[in-house]
């Protein structure tokens, strides 16, 4: 008499938090590679305040002698850089988690495995590498065929600076972030994200080198604020301000600044967590 064979028992397959990640990292990258008319504007359009923002500080620095003690190219740099990182670390764009708060399509989220602090994060790291390969790019060549475009002396300032540039987005995604989850207490958002724009565009660096405002302001926004590390700390390295010493510094007030942000993300989550209350069948 035969004997059955006896089959192992189905297994499912188990995603690990780094395949996920990556996923969801490539899933972001592919939805904005689809928007490419509106890529194209947004580099026309990045490109054209260049000009207008790059020929006014050299007209200014022409009449004054410098701006910030930024010379002539490094100034070109500045703003070049400032214009094509405007859209990598995309301070403006509010996330779609306040929306989902106010439409309670976030109990889905917090009901999936993964936490929505990693998810969209993971989605804004894709993003912002589609943006940096087309709307940093694009301006950027535009730069270094037209101005004296200033180009840093040392080698290690060009991994300085992409580091930075990585770390300047995990600052401004965790400040908009930390923006969005006021939607757990005031549902409408629209007020504190208005305050945020302008004060992220005033205190990072985006309008004018922080150089020029008072010392005292000017160490204020430095020392107990994350904003001049969203723009101007990334520009500061690409154009050697202070030396490679000054850089280390500057990376080192980011990483501080990525864990207390990101820290105070998950923390906030929580404690709306806690408060949330969808209404409703």
């Amino acid at each position: 008499m035969g004997t059955r064979a006896q089959l192992p028992p189905p297994t499912e397959e188990v995603v690990t938090v780094p395949r996920a990640a990556l996923a969801l990292i490539a899933a972001g990258f592919r939805r904005y590679s689809t928007y490419r008319q509106a890529t194209l504007a947004g580099a026309f359009t990045n490109t054209v305040f260049g000009f207008l923002r790059c020929y006014l500080l050299l007209s200014v620095a022409a009449a004054a002698g410098s701006v910030g003690g930024y010379s002539g190219p490094q100034l070109v740099a500045y703003v070049w850089l400032g214009q094509g990182m405007l859209a990598v670390v995309n301070s403006w764009t509010p996330l779609e988690l306040a929306d989902r708060v106010r439409t309670g399509d976030v109990v889905c989220d917090l009901l999936r495995p993964i936490d929505p602090l990693l998810v969209v994060l993971c989605g804004e790291l894709g993003r912002a590498g589609f943006a940096l390969l087309t709307r940093f790019s694009i301006p950027l060549v535009v730069a270094l065929l037209v101005f004296d475009f200033y180009l840093p002396g040392n080698p290690l300032a060009y991994p300085a600076f992409a580091l930075s540039v990585v770390l300047a987005v995990l600052i401004g995604f965790a400040c908009r972030y930390l923006v969005d989850l006021t939607a757990f207490w005031l549902l409408d958002t629209r007020g504190v994200q208005m305050l945020w724009v302008f004060v992220s565009g005033f205190a990072s660096g985006l309008y004018f080198p922080l150089a020029i405002l008072p010392g005292w302001l000017t160490t204020g926004l430095w020392v107990a604020t994350p904003f001049p590390y969203l723009l101007q700390a990334s520009a500061d390295i690409a154009v050697e301000r202070g030396g490679l010493g000054h850089a280390l510094l500057l990376l080192g007030g980011q990483v501080f600044w990525v864990a207390v942000l990101l820290g105070l993300c998950s923390l906030v989550q929580r404690r709306g967590q806690r408060k949330l209350v969808v209404q409703g069948g």
